[in-house]
Parts: structure tokens; C-alpha cells; sequence
């Protein structure tokens, strides 16, 4: 292989490498550590420390959401792995790790970002894997090899090329390799050595991916160039509505909060894009920039993708606004034609301030008197026309979307500077992981769990999502069980006023088990509910998995999610790597570990559009937010922005 490509690289480019296997003496490490800027302590806390226990090594670099543990046998490397810094418990492993030196400050503007440096801490690679080579494209993993180099022998990844071509990276630029992801399943086709087909084909997705970061920043200039409403600071009242959250606001929620409140009082319309795992926390910030809006006298809608979290969140904000002068109302389809009428007249005079409601909200007959911020709830849910509606919105009013579809660091990391985000990582105090079983059907089993929530006093979501066997299944559900037991079912085709009358029901706790479809996906918030049993679980998203999961333990009690797949049908391929992901990802905090999973399997790509996919499965994920990331800095060195004010 020839090196002379990576001298650039290698002299701006400093990491330490780590992976299974390797040779490690410790002295040296810590030499090497100190002199990344790291401090030795007697346990890691923050970023920037590190800590050693005989062969057990702690560290926590500066790019990094968690510290890594290295573990050594005899100075090799034997497991590699990420942990929760409160509790040391070990939660993923790893392959192998980059780590960077550790800057307190952040780089600084001029600093040129190029496809070479990586995004991703980690190169999670296994030996069969399909790689990508930034300079070389897709190949396919071998394992390592000892290659003598100047009369020592140094580590090297072997990657096979077409034609069984083979390529030995060594260690020191193993940063250029990543595994490949990409939306579609299929196989990838492996490059030839030297052809420029590679440069090619990466160079064309170069191109589109240019194009899309010259969209996403032209329509940042165009909001910053048109202005909006410059909300005032907090008044004593926004302090007194906050007092009344009723629990103690986690770290990443009081920064979310920051963040959306400099937005709304920058006098620019806000874009902002909030993303948190089911169950953090989103609906309390939302709240909070809602009410704020209030105070400037500016009206507030809250767009939702299902009518039944309408009703909840309408309820929500009803209990916590009661004692304060601001008018709530409900936009849906369990609104007769009469009561729509008269909201959309009182919305007009402007006597409505908070309206929650469906893509009913971006109906044209929907008027609003001084429109100041505009909520969305999982914007990705909602049809092309709604999606237009909020682009035009998005230029002159203040807009925050909520989702709870975790992005991928990578991507994240690619797109700051061309989008805002705020991410909330820290779970609410108390919350404990939800205990989740893979399993075969098993109608003992199903018996077995409802009747161990009903003892504790709780309620049961049983998931079935035909509405064609949905009362049989019921029925079947319901025969093993005590008589007297409240059972009832929900779908979307049920006339409003029934469903409505059930979910109500299902929320006061009288009824103990909701035989439903994925009608309840969506941020449905029940604290009594701690059981939730999936039926056919093998024909859903991972992504789906997960928000039905979150469906449960949202408060300090334990929670179960059972997962059960079909015992007549042989699980495919997808199938069972789903359930293995969800099974394996159940800690707090899983979702983000689950959306690169999604990613593998089928992908989640919401945030990107469908004309991006063909690139993704190009050059790779990673590579495609490298150059994204790389793209962006170029535009933003030019000037794109600047304009906006000229």
C-alpha cells in the first residue's frame, strides 16, 4: 500500500488507537495520555480524565457522551468498552476506539475539516464486515496482521478488494476505515484496486451531497435575512409556571431550554430540531417555550401525528396551565364540526392561545390573529403537503421539532452548522431500564405477565396490529384471565367519540388491559401502565420497537416490554436482527445505539429525504456525513451565511 497519500494526514491528524488484541505498555499509555492533555485521577469523572486499577484503564476523551474501559491481560488488550461514569457499569463494547487529544476549547473557526478525519469514536468492525477505505472504497474485512516495517513488525487491518485484492492499513491511518452502513440491505459491490471507479463514485456523491448542504444553508440565510420576532426575556410568571414542573429538571433539559429561549430572543425565527430518547423530557421544554411565547402576547400551535396524543397533550397542558391566564384548546377529529367552527373563530380573533392539534392545524381554513411559534411532534410522521406548509412556516415564525427518533452522532455531528440542535441524553432521576424479553408466543406467558401487573395495582398495553382479529385476539387474551377484569380494545377506524371515550378510560385506570394497534406509539404517557406485550413483534421497525417500548416505565417503577414473535412463521434474516438489537440495546439511553442498528437493517433517514439515500449506499454512512461535514465547512468559509446580512 502506498503511504505517501497520508503524510498530510498523519502530521495534522494525532489520535491514540486501541483494539482488541493489541500490545499495550501501560507507562508509556499514561505518558501518551498526559501528554494529550489528560489528567490522571483516582476515577473518571469528567472529560479529560483517566484512571487506572492494576490492568483496568478509565478513560474519558473529550469527544466522547461516555468514558471507555480498557482491560488488559498480560499487556493485550482484552475488552474494550463504553460505561456509565455514575455507577461503572459497563454498557457496550467496543472494536476498536480513536481517541483525540483532549482541547478544553472548541477548535477554532479556521480549522479545515477534510473526509479524512473521523467522526465516529469507534470502528465497530468484525472480520466478514464490508468496510469502506476513504481513499480505496467498499471492501471487506479480514482481521489484523503483524507486517514487518523497518525491521519491527506494526499491526496492520487486511481488506479484501475485487478480484481478491488485498489492502494492509496500518494502524496509525486505521482512522480511514469504517463499517459500511447504508439504507438498503443488500450486499455492496467491492471496488478494484486502482481503478478510479472509487474516485469516481465519490465524486459524483460528492456533488449531491454539496447540493443538499448548499439547500440546508441558503434556507438558514434566508431566515436569518428575513428576521422574526424578538420575544422578551423571562417574566416572574414564566418562573412561577416552571416552579410548578413536578420534578427535578435534568441537565440536558435545562440546557435544551436555555437554548430554545436564546433562540426565541435572538429576533431571528427559530429552527430548531430537539431530540431526546422516549421519554426524557421534550413535551416539559416545549411547554415552557409555549408559555413564554404567551407572555409576548403571540399565539402557540402544537402539531401532534396522532389524534389520540392531541387529546393527551391537551390535557397535560390544561392541568399545568389552570391557575394561569392562558386559553387551551384541541383541534381534532374528536371535535365536532360545530366545536371546530368555533375555535377556528375564536383562534382568528385571537382568543385562543395554545392550539393543539393534528396536520388539522395546516388546513387552510386555519387562521391564525398573531401566529409566534410553531411545535412539531415528529415532524418525519407527517405527509409532503404538511411538510411544504412548515417549510414556508419555517421562514418567518419560531419553529421547534420535537423527535424521539434518535439521530446517529455521526450525522449530527456532520450537520452542525447547517441545522440547530439540541439533544437531551440524561434520563429523568429515578428511571430505571425497562426489563425487555425477546420470546415465541406463549399464551401462559401472556396470562403470566398481565396477571403479575394487576397485582401491583398497574395496567397492560397488549399490541396487536391487525384491526381485522382485533376483538378475536381479545377474546383469547381475556379467557385466562380473573373475571371482573376491564378489558377493551382501540383502533383509528373506531368513530372518535368511542376511541376518545376509551383512551380516556384507559387513562383514569378503569380499564386494566388496552388490546390496540400501533395507535398508542406515540407518545402515549400512562404512569400506571408498566406492561407492555408486543404480539407478531418480528413485522416491526426497529425504531418501532423502541417507541413502543418507551410506552412503559416512564416513571420510577420497574417496567417489562415483552417482544413476542410468531411460532409458525421461520424468523427472516431482518426479523431476527431486529429483535436481537432491540434485546440487546435496553439501557437508558438505548435509542441512539438503536438508530444506527435501524440503520443497518433498513434506516431511518427522516432527517435526509429519500434523494440521499443513493448516496448513502455510494460511499457508506460514515464517509456520506465526513463529506456532508466537510461540504458544509467549505460553504460556510465562503461566505453563505454572511450574505444573508449584506
Amino acid at each position: 500500500m502506498q503511504l505517501s497519500g497520508f503524510a498530510l494526514t498523519i502530521a495534522m491528524f494525532k489520535s491514540l488507537k486501541f483494539f482488541s488484541g493489541q500490545s499495550i505498555e501501560l507507562e508509556r499509555l499514561f505518558a501518551d495520555l498526559v501528554a494529550f492533555g489528560y489528567k490522571r485521577q483516582s476515577l473518571v469523572a469528567e472529560p479529560g480524565d483517566f484512571a487506572s486499577r492494576g490492568s483496568v484503564v478509565d478513560i474519558f476523551p473529550g469527544s466522547f457522551e461516555l468514558p471507555i474501559r480498557l482491560e488488559l491481560d498480560n499487556d493485550i488488550l482484552v475488552s474494550l468498552r463504553s460505561f456509565n461514569p455514575s455507577s461503572g457499569q459497563p454498557l457496550w463494547q467496543h472494536r476498536i476506539a480513536i481517541i483525540l487529544p483532549f482541547k478544553k476549547s472548541p477548535p477554532t473557526k479556521n480549522f479545515d475539516f477534510t473526509e479524512e478525519f473521523p467522526l465516529n469514536n469507534f470502528v465497530d468492525i468484525g472480520v466478514g464486515d464490508y468496510v469502506v477505505h476513504s481513499q480505496h472504497g467498499v471492501g471487506r474485512f479480514l482481521g489484523f496482521e503483524r507486517i514487518k516495517r523497518q525491521d519491527k513488525f506494526v499491526n496492520h487491518l487486511v481488506i479484501e478488494y475485487d478480484l481478491k485484492e488485498k489492502l494492509y492499513v496500518p494502524v496509525e491511518t486505521m482512522h480511514l476505515v469504517q463499517k459500511y452502513i447504508a439504507f438498503a440491505a443488500r450486499r455492496p459491490k467491492l471496488y478494484r484496486l486502482g481503478s478510479g471507479e472509487w474516485k469516481r463514485t465519490k465524486e459524483r456523491t460528492r456533488r449531491g451531497i454539496q447540493k443538499m448542504a448548499w439547500d440546508l444553508l441558503t434556507l438558514q440565510a434566508m431566515r436569518l435575512a428575513m428576521g422574526g420576532f424578538k420575544f422578551s426575556s423571562d417574566t416572574q410568571w414564566q418562573a412561577d409556571f416552571e416552579k410548578t414542573f413536578p420534578y427535578t429538571e435534568t441537565p440536558d433539559q435545562v440546557k435544551a431550554t436555555l437554548e430554545v429561549k436564546q433562540d426565541m430572543e435572538s429576533g431571528r425565527p427559530m429552527d430548531r430540531l430537539l431530540c431526546g430518547d422516549v421519554g426524557y423530557g421534550k413535551t416539559e421544554v416545549a411547554m415552557r417555550a409555549a408559555f413564554k411565547a404567551v407572555m409576548d402576547n403571540k399565539q402557540v400551535a402544537y402539531l401532534v401525528p396522532t389524534t389520540i396524543l392531541a387529546e393527551q397533550h391537551y390535557q397535560n397542558f390544561s392541568a399545568r396551565l389552570k391557575d394561569f391566564a392562558v386559553n387551551v384548546e384541541l383541534l381534532c377529529r374528536f371535535k365536532t364540526i360545530r366545536e371546530q367552527k368555533e375555535i377556528l373563530k375564536r383562534l382568528q380573533e385571537g382568543r385562543v392561545d395554545i392550539v393543539i392539534g393534528t396536520h388539522r392545524l395546516l388546513s387552510d381554513d386555519v387562521v391564525f390573529k398573531d401566529l409566534g411559534l410553531v411545535i412539531v411532534d415528529e415532524e418525519q410522521r407527517f405527509g409532503v403537503t404538511a411538510k411544504e406548509k412548515l417549510k414556508k412556516l419555517k421562514l418567518t415564525t419560531d419553529v421547534l421539532v420535537l423527535t424521539a427518533t434518535p439521530i446517529p452522532r455521526t450525522l449530527y455531528m456532520s450537520l452542525m452548522g447547517a441545522r440547530d440542535f439540541s439533544v437531551i441524553n440524561t434520563p429523568p432521576q429515578n428511571r430505571l431500564p425497562i426489563q425487555t424479553i425477546v420470546v415465541e408466543y406463549d399464551l401462559d406467558l401472556v396470562h403470566q405477565a398481565i396477571k403479575r401487573e394487576l397485582n401491583r395495582k398497574g395496567q397492560v398495553f397488549f399490541l396487536h396490529n391487525r384491526i381485522l382479529d382485533l376483538e378475536k385476539v381479545k377474546n383469547k387474551v381475556a379467557q385466562g384471565l380473573p373475571a371482573g377484569l376491564k378489558i377493551a380494545i382501540a383502533h383509528g377506524q373506531m368513530p372518535a367519540k368511542v376511541l376518545e371515550k376509551v383512551m380516556s378510560d384507559f387513562i383514569s385506570g378503569s380499564i386494566d388491559v388496552l388490546v390496540s394497534t400501533m395507535i398508542i406509539e406515540s407518545g402515549i404517557d400512562i404512569p400506571n401502565a408498566n406492561t407492555i406485550i408486543v404480539n407478531s413483534a418480528e413485522h416491526f421497525g426497529l425504531a418501532d420497537l423502541h417507541q413502543l417500548r418507551g410506552r412503559v416505565g416512564r416513571f420510577n417503577r420497574s417496567a417489562y416490554a415483552y417482544f413476542m414473535f410468531s411460532r409458525k412463521e421461520a424468523l427472516d434474516s431482518d426479523g431476527r436482527k431486529r429483535l436481537k438489537a432491540i434485546d440487546e440495546h435496553s439501557g437508558l439511553g438505548a435509542g441512539f445505539n438503536i438508530s444506527m442498528e435501524d440503520l443497518e437493517i433498513r434506516g431511518a433517514g427522516n432527517l435526509l429525504g429519500q434523494q440521499q439515500h443513493g448516496f448513502i449506499a455510494a460511499v457508506g454512512f460514515d464517509l456520506y456525513c465526513r463529506l456532508l461535514k466537510e461540504a458544509i465547512n467549505n460553504f460556510k468559509k465562503t461566505g453563505v451565511l454572511n450574505a444573508a446580512h449584506s
